[in-house]
Parts: C-alpha cells; structure tokens; sequence
C-alpha cells in the first residue's frame, strides 16, 4: 500500500531541501519523525509536515504508521521569482528567489 503527499512551491531552494531528505530516505516513519524534528534546518518543519500528510493518507486506507517507511521522498524545482538589486553606477543584478515542489511517497514493508 502506498500514500503520497505533495508540499509545491515552498520558499527554500531545491539543493538546501535535499540536504535533510537525503536523511530520512529508506527510514521507517517512527525514526524518520524523530529526524526531522531534531534537525536545526528550518525545511525540517516542511517536510515533516509533508510526510505526517502522507501517513495520514496511508492511515486513511486503515495502515498503521508503525508498519510504514519512506519509499521515495524528492525535491523538484519550482518556479523562480525573479528580482532585481541595485548596484554601482546605475546598474541592477538579478536575484533568483528558488522555490520547490517535495514529495514524499510512504509505503508497507510487504511491499518494498
């Protein structure tokens, strides 16, 4: 059995996300939630709020939290909002505010 869940356009660039998703890959959800929450980066909130959504999809087809673990979790791009510094002489440089779209896939053991 298998639950997803999906957080698009979070305010966090895709490289520092995949930091803290590279950690809790293949964990069970029980030590995956431990993890996330005693990890300092702030995207930790995202996506442990990511993944609570997709174990509470899987629990909704009557699938114990207990008996679930991370099968597939990633960090997509989003779109990037394009805005403008001012610099010398009359010039501007572009500034590149990244977004990303995490999902997180949960699965039973039976089934990896």
């Amino acid at each position: 059995m298998e639950a997803k869940a999906k957080a698009r356009y979070v305010r966090v660039s895709p490289r520092k996300a995949r930091t803290v998703i590279d950690l809790i890959r293949g964990k069970d959800v029980i030590r995956a939630r431990e993890i996330l929450q005693f990890n300092e980066r702030n995207i930790s909130e995202v996506i442990e709020k990511c993944l609570n959504s997709a174990v509470a999809n899987a629990e909704r087809d009557g699938v114990k939290a207990e008996n679930l673990f991370v099968k597939t979790i990633f960090a997509d791009e989003g779109p990037t909002m394009k805005r403008f510094r001012p610099r010398a002489k009359g010039s501007a440089s572009r500034i590149r505010k990244r977004t990303s779209h995490i999902t997180v896939i949960v699965a039973t053991r039976e089934e990896a």
